[in-house]
C-alpha cells in the first residue's frame, strides 16, 4: 500500500534527477500568504493568466490593508487594483469530500475572475490538490512549514528558507541592490529588523504596540498625521493607552479595528512623504519587484 511518505519521497528523488514534466498555465498555483507584498505577487501571477489558490491564516494581521487581499477574510471579499479576491468556504475536516468541494469552490470563483481564497495555515489543502507550484509569501521571516515535497516548484520570499534545500528558490526581499534577486543556491539576507529607508526615515516610520490588548483605531489609512497625535489605542485590563505617531506624515498602514495585539506587535506605518497618498491604495514599487521575480521563475518551467 502506498503512503504519503512514499509520495513524497517520490517526488523528491524526480526532482533530484530532473526527470519532472515541465508545467502548464493552466496548471494549479498555490500562494501560502496574502499580505501587502504577497499581494504583488498574486496580482502579477493572476494578470499574467495563471489558476491561483490563495492561502491564509485565521486572522490575517496585515498593516497595509487597502492594499491586501487578506482582507477577503474578514469581508468575504477584496480588491486590490485590477485583481478580486473571494474567501471559500470549505470545510478541509471532511476527508471524503474536501477535494471535490475545493475543486468546485475553486472553478465557481475562477468564473467570476476572481481569485479564491482560503483559510488554511496548515497547507491541508496543498497535499490534497497538488499544485504545480507553491510560493510561501508568508513573510514571516522564518519558514512555518513548507517543503520541496509540496510541490514539483516551491518559491519562497525572504529570510527563513535556504534554495536547494526546504525550497527551491527563495527571491530576495530586503530593499537595496539585491531587491528581487532569484537566489537557486542559499539565502535571502537574514532579517535585520529594521525597515528600509523610505524619505530618510527607517525604523521611525513603524510603530509597535507598547502593551497588550485590543486595539482601538482613532485614525484612517490616508489620513495626514502630525508625529504625537493619536492614531489609536488599546484597550488593556488597566485601562486605553494611547498609539501616538512616530513621526509626521501619511498614515500607510494601520492594523485591522478590534485586533489582539502583543506588546511588541506591528501595529502601523507612517510614510514620510505626505504628497504619496495614492500609495496607500496602489502595490508598491517592492512588491511589484518581488513578483516580477516569482514570475520569472514559474515562466521558466513552463513547456
Amino acid at each position: 500500500m502506498q503512503t504519503a511518505d512514499d509520495g513524497t519521497k517520490r517526488r523528491l528523488q524526480k526532482k533530484k534527477e530532473g526527470k519532472q514534466k515541465k508545467m502548464k498555465k493552466t496548471d494549479l498555483l498555490v500562494v501560502r500568504g496574502a499580505g501587502d507584498l504577497a499581494t504583488g505577487t498574486i496580482h502579477r501571477l493572476k494578470q499574467a493568466g495563471f489558476h491561483l489558490l490563495v492561502l491564509e491564516a485565521e486572522h490575517p494581521a496585515a498593516i497595509r490593508r487597502q492594499v491586501a487581499l487578506s482582507e477577503a477574510v474578514y469581508a468575504k471579499n477584496a480588491q486590490v487594483e485590477e485583481v478580486k479576491a473571494v474567501r471559500m468556504e470549505v470545510d478541509l475536516t471532511d476527508t471524503k469530500n474536501r477535494k471535490e468541494a475545493l475543486l468546485r469552490e475553486m472553478e465557481r470563483i475562477w468564473s467570476e475572475n476572481a481569485v479564491p481564497v482560503l483559510v488554511d495555515p496548515a497547507g491541508i489543502s496543498i497535499s490534497v490538490l497538488h499544485p504545480q507550484v507553491v510560493v510561501d509569501a508568508i513573510l514571516a521571516k522564518k519558514n512555518l512549514g513548507t517543503g520541496r515535497e509540496m510541490a514539483p516548484l516551491t518559491i519562497a520570499l525572504g529570510p527563513g528558507f535556504t534554495a536547494g534545500a526546504d525550497v527551491d528558490v527563495v527571491i530576495e526581499t530586503k530593499r537595496g541592490h539585491n531587491l528581487g534577486r532569484v537566489i537557486r543556491s542559499g539565502s535571502a539576507v537574514p532579517n535585520t529588523g529594521i525597515p528600509g529607508i523610505i524619505g530618510g526615515y527607517g525604523k521611525e516610520r513603524v510603530m509597535h504596540a507598547e502593551a497588550e490588548g485590543i486595539l482601538r483605531n482613532v485614525a484612517s489609512i490616508g489620513d495626514i498625521v502630525e508625529a504625537g497625535a493619536v492614531i489609536a489605542e488599546i484597550e488593556t485590563e488597566n485601562g486605553c493607552v494611547p498609539v501616538k505617531a512616530s513621526l509626521s506624515g501619511l498614515l500607510r498602514g494601520l492594523i485591522r479595528d478590534g485586533y489582539p495585539v502583543t506588546k511588541g506587535f506591528k501595529i502601523a506605518d507612517i510614510d514620510p512623504r505626505k504628497e504619496e497618498l495614492q500609495n496607500c491604495f496602489t502595490i508598491s514599487d517592492k512588491a511589484r519587484c518581488i513578483a516580477g521575480s516569482v514570475l520569472e521563475v514559474i515562466c521558466g518551467e513552463l513547456e
